[in-house]
């Protein structure tokens, strides 16, 4: 099995928001999803691989492969099409929190929106604890 690529280490999030978020908006809008993240999480930002910020993590094994590892309870990238936010579990039961959300498309795996403006922070907030008390509760194990 090939080693993640993603994994936690110390680079500084601010260092990578500065030089990597390509225009002001996505600064500003980095910056305050670093303080709502760490607000609703209760965990520092910490950066992942060379493009994610996240908060807490667990340890997860697929149930469909041998692939396991440690990822960030909830986190987010602001990549140069839009800010990649990595806060919904995909289950069926959570769909109805994204009916508040706002303006945004979805990928396999992430939300990805525009700006911070273009959502409802309320409902966001709202997601990302659901997501969370979601992984806590299946994978028991994480920090």
């Amino acid at each position: 099995m090939a080693e993640l690529k993603t994994k936690q280490h110390d680079g500084d999030v601010f260092d990578f928001i500065n030089t990597f978020a390509n225009t002001d908006q996505k600064r500003s809008d980095s910056i305050e999803l670093v303080k709502l993240m760490q607000k609703v999480s209760g965990y520092p930002p910490k950066m992942w691989g060379p493009t994610i910020i996240g908060f807490g993590s667990y340890h997860y094994a697929s149930e469909r492969s041998a692939q396991e590892g440690d990822w960030p309870l909830v986190g987010f990238s602001p990549r140069k099409a839009a800010i990649s936010l990595y806060v919904y579990t995909g289950s069926p039961d959570h769909e109805y929190l994204l009916k508040d959300l706002g303006k945004f498309t979805m990928g396999k795996a992430c939300i990805y929106v525009k700006r911070l403006s273009d959502i409802n922070l309320d409902a966001l907030e709202q997601l990302m604890h659901a997501t969370i008390e979601f992984l806590q509760d299946k994978y028991r194990h994480f920090s």
